[in-house]
């Protein structure tokens, strides 16, 4: 009987630590991967089945090297998470995963992620460096500067868009990249917005860049790009190029899903939700039904 006590025991301990590490390379996360499709949906490639299996290949690649440095960014804030009222539940913060498991963990995350993106292509190779040294910087100097810290989370989701173009041979609209760009700061600014909502005294001790910021100014920042979104992405739609390619001019009618998941967005920061894009489009209905509209306009459209 002791036997059979000790061996449950030993079992609820490896799922524990198996959920930790599950935990700890963020998998939540990783639907802002979803960012490299815009190439292939925009390219009128779908018929292409290697570029599909390249494009779920630079998915699996991108997923592995961002886990990586969530591992990273935990194991330089650890003692800073230990303080937070909600990251000290982290698995490295509460001590579920030590820190050299951690930093193996990281290692392997980092080197299949590297190694997917050289068979992808060398150029996707270089984004994925890009990004591993860029969040290294932000997490260094960049969290800590007003402003270039949410262009340094915005030039993350670029890299995925370049991945997804560059990256797999697709030469991209400069008003699709444009608007990708807003979107990006949008969601950049809009999160900064949204911990401001919920920012108290010890918040702002734990992240200065934090006090920097006001009501006031992301405000104007978010109203602009959220403007830049919308004149962006319907200038894309009408280009002559893109027009050419798809031979319709009916992307125009896809505008307005667009701007009503934009208000709804602003709603929900405003209204005090977390700001996190990847959090709020798998748990917002009417976000979630929105993306879906958008997709299946784009894709009966262009079909």
């Amino acid at each position: 009987m002791k036997s059979i006590g000790y061996s449950e025991n030993s079992l609820v301990s490896k799922i524990g630590n198996l959920r930790a590490l599950w935990q700890l390379i963020r998998p939540t996360q990783w639907n802002k991967n979803l960012f490299i499709f815009i190439g292939i949906i925009f390219s009128n490639q779908w018929s292409n089945s290697g570029l599909i299996l390249r494009t779920i290949l630079a998915v699996t690649a991108f997923s592995l090297v961002s886990s990586s440095v969530y591992i990273m960014n935990d194991l330089i804030d650890l003692e800073r998470d230990r303080l937070h009222l909600i990251k000290r539940n982290r698995p490295l913060a509460a001590g579920l995963i030590t820190p050299y498991i951690a930093k193996l963990l990281l290692y392997v995350c980092l080197t299949f992620g590297l190694v997917f993106g050289s068979i992808v292509s060398p150029i996707t190779l270089a984004f994925l460096v890009a990004y591993f040294i860029q969040n290294i910087v932000y997490s260094k100097v960049l969290k800590h500067i007003v402003i270039l810290d949410a262009f340094s989370i915005s030039f993350g989701f670029m890299l995925r868009i370049f991945v997804g173009t560059w990256g797999l041979g697709i030469e991209p609209s400069r008003w699709l990249l444009l608007s990708g760009l807003m979107v990006t700061l949008f969601l950049g600014f809009g999160k900064r917005l949204a911990e401001l909502n919920v920012m108290s005294a010890r918040s702002v001790a734990q992240r200065p860049v934090l006090g920097n910021y006001n009501f006031g100014l992301l405000t104007q920042l978010i109203d602009i790009t959220a403007g830049g979104v919308i004149i962006s992405y319907s200038v894309y739609t009408v280009d002559p190029s893109t027009v050419a390619l798809h031979q319709t001019t009916a992307l125009i009618y896809t505008v307005p899903l667009v701007v009503y998941g934009i208000f709804r967005y602003l709603f929900l920061i405003h209204k005090g939700e977390s700001g996190d894009p990847s959090g709020l489009v798998v748990r917002d209905p009417h976000i979630i039904i929105t993306v879906c509209l958008w997709l299946l306009c784009v894709f009966w459209i262009l079909n």
